[in-house]
Formats: structure tokens, C-alpha cells, sequence
């Protein structure tokens, strides 16, 4: 309390100069980096996260508030060759990916926003010496097969599109030889000769018959080599089931364009398709897929749990993260403590108090209960023991001044800790006085190295305060940001019981105001948990107006207190709460209601700024309802 009321007289006396000098150091970052849907780093300026972003591939800049997409640099165009891809045949570019595809043979070009190909390269025209051909005799036309035939003779091209022999440079003499030859060409239906055909000698002849029997092929009897077929080998699919083949790929291609989420395959490989690049899965069920990216992201705001993939499998975005919730006890009973956490739903960390200094030269209490890390580490719940310093000034500042103490204290706990297979410890010193900041600060430090050395992370309670006069109480909240695992901002008593004015417990402008504050230390979200009430404070004020003295009401406790004195309800827009006022023995008593609505507005709070959780004090002050409601806003 006297704490509060230090901070109250600075805060007052504080010059405006002095706060607008600490607003404009701000280090909050609003940007962050990621490639895929990994995060990276996060900056306070734009330009710095781009050109960040930009030593990365498939990278993209967020604003973190709101996850505003700012800037990215992934592919727009792929290429393909006989339905295969790469990542170095990606481009950002057109004209990157045209001057690729030119260079390759039976490719193409997927607009990764739009349908099918923007351009290919697949052969309309095979030549052909005999039934021998080459990987390179594939022409897109007429004229360029007939240009590499001059180099050879006795051949001829097939439209591979039709199946037909459209042209040859055999003489008339070579024909007729051909013909006079032994007739080793029959046609066959699923490796069994037509009933009543003949065998050809000359190959033109057996192809043109072939191409008026569907499915028929024709072989080569004294090799026994399948040299030209009729069978459709490009598969047309709908939704993942066949729909029906083709023996060429442009008429294959042609059908497809008039159905719905439909591809072309040959040999199993994807040639063409209309199939939308984007793909939204909720946990891992696809919902929905787009055909552009922004498309998709504005679909997917909306839901939690999901991941943007492109069709190829690669994860773009995703919002699946779930806020810590951590719930103080604040007894060291366990039976208490088991009560409390039973009444949850969601809860990852539960803090019991089980530690405290006792003495200036650091001996320390213990209530611990090894029972009850083993049931709570069973359910699924870490255990992170709060330990305080009874919240003794002149105890705390000798304590501070001896090394030998410290060391004593923080072995005895950091053992004690490790010995109980505990998350990690909770650190709540509360009325330090404020000439002891950089001694309090060098203990955190002390405390923090001695738990990592255990493997223990260590979480810090500290004020909401203000900015303008940070620097004049006992914690330095940028030093100690950087040193510990996570900082909790205890975002109430704003209005507290040494007030003199009634107010909220925490009005919600309040505690937004306060989290950007903390921001602006620089502390990473990733290292901030909003601490919540459980708790208002009802005021009572005589006939005069004049405050007179006031009360804590646990939260769970309002229904009846309302229901019971017919209290009167207003909206207030300062807070964010609905603001209560009954009169009982000729006193008006005015309370903020602290309900399941702005529980939930709290937790948005942390949302909104992406922090890693929420911390209530405290568990059993609440209705275990107000839980499910929690969980699901994780």
C-alpha cells in the first residue's frame, strides 16, 4: 500500500516533458517477420522488418496487432516440366518464369493465382524412324519436325494430340517396298490380337486402322514390342475421382476447362488444373481453398486453428497459437490448491505460494507439497510456485544489501524447486523500496542464472505503473524484462484500497494503455502475460459524497450482491464496465463489475497484442463456468 501511494505523489509531480521524452524512446515493435508461417524477428518500424524480410524466401512482414499483411515476397509464378516442380523454378516475375520455360521442353507455367497455365511448351508433334524414336524429336510445331526430318530419312511424324501420321518423306518406291515387306504389324485390345485382323507390313497402315478401334495398340510381332497405342493415357479428374481419359493431352485439357476442380494426369503427374493454389485447413481438415492468397487470408481471420497451404503442401500463415493461462492460489493449502484448479478449464500453469523471505539474512519459508506437483503435472498443469518477500520493506532492503543472504536464499530455493520437478518460479517482491533498484535488479539476475543453471524459467510480478514514472521505483521493468522468462504485468488496482476516489479495479483503456507501455520497454511479447482480476472494489459514500471507506467483493459474489440489493446499472465508457449503485443504511455504494464479458475483453486485450497469456488473481475468487467461456477464447 505505501508502495502505491509513493507511486500515486510521483506520478503527480512528474513534469509532462519528462513523459513525452519516454514515450518518444519507445522500443515497442509492431512489426514481425516470417518466412512461411515461422515467426522471425519482430521491429518497431516497417522498413527495418522488410528489409529483413528480404534475406529470406517465401518471407512475409505482419503488422502484430491485427496480423496485417504488409509485405511478402512469395512466388507468383511456378514452373513445371512433365508435371514436376522445383523451388528454384519459382519466380516472382512473368517474364523470370517465361524465359525459363522457353528453354525446356513439355513445360508450363502456373499463375499461382489463377487457373491452368499462363503458358507451355508440350509437344503437338513426335517424329519418328520406324517405331524408333528420340527424347529429343518432340516438336510444339509441324514445321520444326520437318526441319530436324531433313536430317534423316525413312521417318515420319505423329500428331500426338490425334494419334494420326500427318506426314512422312518416304518416296514413292520406299512405300511400295515397305508394303512388300513381311507383315510383322498387329493390331491388339489389351495384349490380345483383334479377332479377323490382319498384320501389316508397312507401320502407316496399322496406325490408321488402330486409330479407328479405340483402345487398340499395334505390335511389333518379331520384337513383340508395343509400337504405337490407342490407349487414352491422359486422365481427366474432378474433385480426386476419374471422370474420363483422352489419347492427347490438348483435348484432355479442353474438357477439363469446363468442370470445377479438375486436373489432367499423365503417368500420375499433374499437367494441367484448375484447382485453387490456396487451401485453408483447420487443424487438419482443408475447409476451404482459393484461388488468391488474400482471399484466403481474409477468410481465415475468422477462425482459429488454421494454416494457409499452397496445394503443393507448403505452409504459408497460420494462427494456430493458444494464450497461457497461469491462475495464482494465493494459499499454500493443498487442499485449497487442488480446489481451485478443479474449478478450471484451460489452465496451463498454477501458481501456489508456497515460498517466502523471512528474514534479512535469507532464510526462507517452505509449505511446499511435492503431492500436489505430482497430481497437477498428471493433469497436464505445470506448477511455477509463487515466492514473495512478505512484502517487508526494511527486511527486503537489508536482505539487498547481503550477498551472502542472496545466495543463501536462492540456493536453498532454486534446489528446493528442482527437487520438486516445478516449472519454474514465481517471483512476487512487492514494497521494495525504490533506492534499491539496481540491487533488486542484480538479485533478479542472480535468482534468474541460478534457476536456468536448474532448468527452472522465472516469471516477475510487476505493477502496471506508468511510463513517466517508472524510473523512479524500485523495478527497472527494461532490465528486468531481459533477464527473466516472463514478465506478468499485474493490470489492476487502479483504483485500490487506499484510494481516494472510487474507480474500477482496472478499467479496460487502463490496461490496454499499460500493456503498450510495457511494450515500449522493449520486453517481447512472447515474454508477457496480462494479469487479470477476479475481484472488484465496492466503495461506500455517506450523504455528503465523501468516500468513506471500501471493500473487496470476489467476483463470484456479484450475482447475489446485484440480485440482492436491486443495485442500479450504468454503462461506463471510461472503463468499459457497467458501473453499479445501491443505497443501504443512508450510504450509496458503487462498485465496477468485474463479469464473464469483460474477463473476456481482458483476455482480447492479450490477444490484440499477441502476449503469451493471461494470469488471474485469483483462482476461487471466480464461477467455474466463467472457465469454459476462457477456453474457448484461447
Amino acid at each position: 500500500m505505501a508502495l502505491a501511494a509513493i507511486i500515486l505523489f510521483l506520478q503527480a509531480v512528474m513534469a509532462p516533458a519528462q513523459a513525452t521524452t519516454i514515450a518518444a524512446a519507445s522500443g515497442m515493435t509492431k512489426y514481425r517477420v516470417y518466412q512461411n508461417d515461422k515467426a522471425l524477428k519482430e521491429f518497431a518500424k516497417e522498413a527495418d522488418a522488410i528489409r529483413y524480410a528480404k534475406s529470406y524466401n517465401y518471407s512475409h512482414v505482419e503488422t502484430i496487432s491485427g496480423r496485417k499483411w504488409v509485405w511478402d515476397n512469395f512466388p507468383r509464378y511456378k514452373v513445371y516440366q512433365n508435371g514436376s516442380s522445383s523451388s528454384k523454378w519459382e519466380f516472382r516475375a512473368y517474364e523470370q518464369a517465361l524465359a525459363l520455360a522457353k528453354t525446356m521442353k513439355n513445360a508450363h507455367i502456373r499463375d499461382m493465382e489463377g487457373l491452368g497455365w499462363t503458358f507451355e511448351t508440350y509437344a503437338n508433334y513426335r517424329l519418328y524412324q520406324g517405331e524408333i524414336t528420340l527424347p529429343n524429336w518432340e516438336f510444339q510445331s509441324l514445321e520444326e519436325a520437318k526441319k530436324e526430318a531433313k536430317k534423316w530419312g525413312k521417318v515420319h511424324v505423329i500428331d500426338v494430340n490425334t494419334n494420326a501420321w500427318v506426314w512422312d518423306n518416304y518416296t514413292a518406291a520406299q512405300i511400295s517396298e515397305k508394303k512388300k515387306a513381311q507383315a510383322v504389324y498387329q493390331l491388339v485390345i489389351d495384349g490380345e490380337p483383334i479377332p479377323d485382323s490382319k498384320p501389316y507390313a508397312f507401320l502407316k497402315d496399322a496406325i490408321n486402322v488402330s486409330n479407328a478401334i479405340a483402345g487398340s495398340q499395334v505390335v511389333h510381332t518379331a520384337k513383340n514390342k508395343i509400337v504405337h497405342s490407342n490407349v487414352p493415357s491422359y486422365e481427366v479428374y474432378q474433385s480426386g475421382r476419374f471422370i474420363r481419359s483422352y489419347i492427347g493431352l490438348d483435348d484432355a485439357v479442353k474438357y477439363a476447362k469446363t468442370l470445377l476442380n479438375a486436373e489432367v494426369l499423365k503417368d500420375g503427374k499433374s499437367l494441367w488444373s484448375s484447382y485453387p493454389y490456396f487451401e485453408v485447413y483447420q487443424s487438419d481438415r482443408k475447409i476451404k481453398s482459393f484461388q488468391k492468397l488474400s482471399s484466403a487470408m481474409a477468410y481465415a481471420q475468422y477462425y482459429a486453428n488454421i494454416t494457409i497451404r499452397t496445394i503443393d503442401g507448403r505452409a504459408l500463415w497460420s494462427n494456430i497459437k493458444s494464450l497461457q493461462f497461469l491462475g495464482w492460489n494465493g494459499s499454500s493449502s493443498s487442499a485449497t490448491i487442488l480446489g481451485h484448479v478443479a474449478g478450471t478449464q484451460g489452465l496451463d500453469i498454477d501458481s501456489p505460494t508456497w515460498f517466502e523471505l523471512t528474514s534479512a539474512d535469507g532464510a526462507m519459508k517452505d509449505t511446499s507439497d511435492p503431492e500436489v506437483v505430482k497430481t497437477l503435472k498428471a493433469q497436464g498443469i505445470q506448477v511455477m510456485p509463487l515466492v514473495h518477500n512478505g512484502f517487508d520493506r526494511e527486511l527486503t532492503t537489508a536482505f539487498l544489501k547481503d550477498g551472502a543472504a542472496q545466495t543463501k536464499f536462492i540456493n536453498a530455493l532454486v534446489n528446493k524447486a528442482s527437487a520438486l520437478g516445478v516449472y519454474g518460479i514465481n517471483l512476487d517482491f512487492e514494497e521494495v523500496a525504490a533506492a534499491d533498484r539496481t540491487a533488486f535488479t542484480a538479485f533478479v539476475q542472480k535468482l534468474t542464472t541460478a534457476a536456468h543453471a536448474k532448468k527452472l524459467k522465472v516469471s516477475i510480478d510487476l505493477l502496471r505503473g506508468d511510463a513517466s514514472w517508472n524510473h523512479r521505483t524500485a523495478y527497472d521493468h527494461a532490465a528486468i524484462g531481459a533477464i527473466v522468462d516472463t514478465v506478468i504485468i499485474m493490470a489492476y488496482d487502479e483504483h485500490w484500497k487506499g484510494s481516494k476516489e472510487p474507480g474500477s479495479v482496472g478499467g479496460l483503456q487502463w490496461v490496454e494503455e499499460g500493456v503498450k507501455q510495457y511494450l515500449d520497454y522493449g520486453i517481447p511479447r512472447s515474454k508477457l502475460m496480462l494479469g487479470i482480476p477476479f475481484y472488484v472494489r465496492e466503495w461506500r459514500i455517506d450523504a455528503d459524497g465523501k468516500l468513506v471507506d471500501n471493500r473487496a467483493i470476489l467476483m463470484k459474489d456479484l450475482p447475489g450482491l446485484i440480485a440482492g440489493t436491486n443495485a442500479a446499472k450504468t454503462f461506463d465508457p471510461e472503463s468499459g464496465q457497467y458501473k453499479y449503485s445501491y443505497k443501504k443504511d443512508g450510504y450509496t455504494h458503487v462498485f465496477w463489475a468485474e463479469n464473464d464479458d469483460t474477463v473476456l475483453k481482458r483476455i482480447a486485450i492479450a490477444k490484440k497484442y499477441d502476449l503469451a497469456g493471461i494470469a488471474a488473481w485469483r483462482l476461487g475468487y471466480e464461477d467455474a463456468e466463467l472457465w469454459t467461456k476462457m477456453l474457448r477464447a484461447k
